[in-house]
């Protein structure tokens, strides 16, 4: 312990008494590991002032008044998609205060606000929320048994270029998914690497990439349900159950058929439901494991 600094207020009030029952600074610079300098000129500000706490500089004014403050922090939440440059123009406009981008940062750090990339939803009709409802409630009660015999499947698409549409919010810790941080997104644009894969509590499928980048009815059944899903239907027996959405190639008459062939039984699946697959959050790991084997190009799920 070298400097005033890093004296808390315990150890300061223990070496003051001290000294004022006449134990030498010397004794007590050995004892505490300390220099005279600190000793004494926490004796010094004792006798002075009777007290043992640090007095701390005005330093540089505030840029900002508390109502500048509690501005920022409200045109912040009604527009969360602004940036910390378009709300300096704004309090500009608004009270003539000109500050910087990173002082606005600060402003907004201190009312619990920061700058995170929003939650991405599919926009969703009273009518999907009200199936989706249906399906939970009807599916609640499953025991582990019943769903050990679901094969859970989805495609996805990857891509390897830098996503430059990524945009930031302001929002405070722990509020990811409230309503206004979240943006809908409908429609994916892009090229990039289509995968197929399912999973079970007991198994899963080998990793399925597409030479083509878009699939058709003739494809899924030729490379999905032949060679993966009759021989998983094979394994489990006759209560298998394959969960697949509800994209056209799926629920084409040429799969119907196969499937019907096949006596592979599907499980109904609500629209607009791809937060209901658990094969989700298997796209989302491996997106992050692309990106941290690719860092110069930015992989991003598609």
């Amino acid at each position: 312990m070298s400097n005033r600094q890093r004296l808390d207020d315990g150890m300061s009030w223990r070496i003051v008494g001290r000294l004022e029952v006449g134990q030498s600074q010397v004794q007590i610079c050995r004892e505490f590991n300390l220099t005279p300098s600190v000793v004494c000129n926490l004796w010094k500000q004792f006798q002075d002032t009777g007290s043992i706490e640090k007095k701390h500089g005005k330093g540089r004014p505030r840029a900002t008044t508390a109502t500048e403050d509690r501005y920022l922090s409200i045109i912040a939440r009604r527009n969360r998609g602004a940036t910390a440059s378009q709300l300096s123009r704004d309090l500009y406009a608004a009270t003539g205060t000109r500050v910087s981008r990173v002082t606005v940062s600060k402003r907004l750090h201190e009312t619990g606000l920061f700058a995170r990339r929003p939650a991405v939803c599919v926009p969703l009709t009273s009518t999907n929320r009200r199936v989706c409802l249906e399906w939970c409630r009807e599916h609640r009660d499953w025991s582990m048994d019943q769903w050990a015999t679901v094969l859970f499947t989805d495609e996805s698409r990857f891509s390897l270029n830098t996503d430059s549409h990524r945009t930031f919010i302001w929002r405070e810790p722990g509020t990811r998914y409230l309503p206004s941080n979240v943006r809908e997104i409908d429609h994916y644009g892009g090229g990039g690497l289509m995968v197929w894969a399912g999973i079970m509590l007991d198994g899963r499928t080998h990793l399925h990439v597409f030479k083509r980048g878009t699939v058709t009815r003739v494809m899924y059944r030729d490379e999905i349900l032949e060679p993966y899903v009759r021989l998983f239907k094979a394994a489990v027996g006759p209560e298998f159950i394959l969960m697949d959405d509800n994209t056209r190639p799926y629920r084409a008459l040429l799969v119907d058929e196969f499937l019907e062939s096949e006596d592979i039984s599907r499980m109904d699946w609500p629209a607009r439901s791809p937060d209901l697959n658990p094969i989700e959050q298997v796209w989302t790991l491996w997106g992050g494991q692309l990106q941290l084997a690719t860092p110069l190009r930015e992989p991003s799920r598609k």
